[in-house]
């Protein structure tokens, strides 16, 4: 790996790491366990400028580094974290080949994949399946949110696209 690459990749981790801490202190959405989901902005810079493999470490690293630092690992509020974070990976990975989403369409779809997992996740360490039930209104949640992250993930990757030199971009 070029020490370019990993230079960046590195910044972009720390980028995620304060996006994810900035968001735990801010009250924006009324629901409980619903945020705006500003780490995936980095994810999906990562997915779009340099692939699925790099996206997937930075996911990991966000969430071992975030529960290192706030003291969680093992707690369920970190489950939750990992099972949140690599489901919404795997929804804009799968929606990412499909190559006919924008990268709005395909944050949306991490979002919602976000919300899904933690559901599951909840359901797991909870033992009770009722809280299924609170999956739409983490759905209706999810949509604007998802389409504020790829809003912003989109801007952030067209400003950065040329400063560190990547020709080709996987979202139009």
């Amino acid at each position: 790996m070029k020490t370019q690459k990993i230079v960046t990749l590195s910044i972009f981790l720390s980028i995620s790491i304060v996006l994810s801490i900035v968001e735990s202190f801010l009250p924006v959405i009324p629901i409980v366990g619903a945020k705006l989901g500003l780490a995936n902005i980095m994810t999906l810079v990562i997915l779009s400028l340099y692939g699925e493999r790099d996206a997937l470490t930075i996911v990991l690293l966000r969430v071992l580094l975030v529960g290192m630092l706030r003291g969680s690992i093992g707690n369920p509020g970190f489950f939750l974290s990992l099972g949140g974070g690599l489901s919404a990976y795997l929804m804009m990975v799968i929606f990412m080949r499909f190559k006919v989403f924008s990268i709005i369409s395909v944050s949306v779809m991490g979002s919602l994949g976000h919300s899904l997992g933690q559901i599951i996740v909840a359901i797991i360490i909870l033992s009770t399946k009722e809280l299924i039930y609170y999956f739409p209104f983490l759905f209706l949640i999810a949509i604007p949110t998802g389409f504020f992250t790829g809003t912003v993930a989109k801007k952030f990757i067209e400003i950065t696209k040329s400063s560190i030199q990547i020709e080709k971009v996987k979202f139009k």
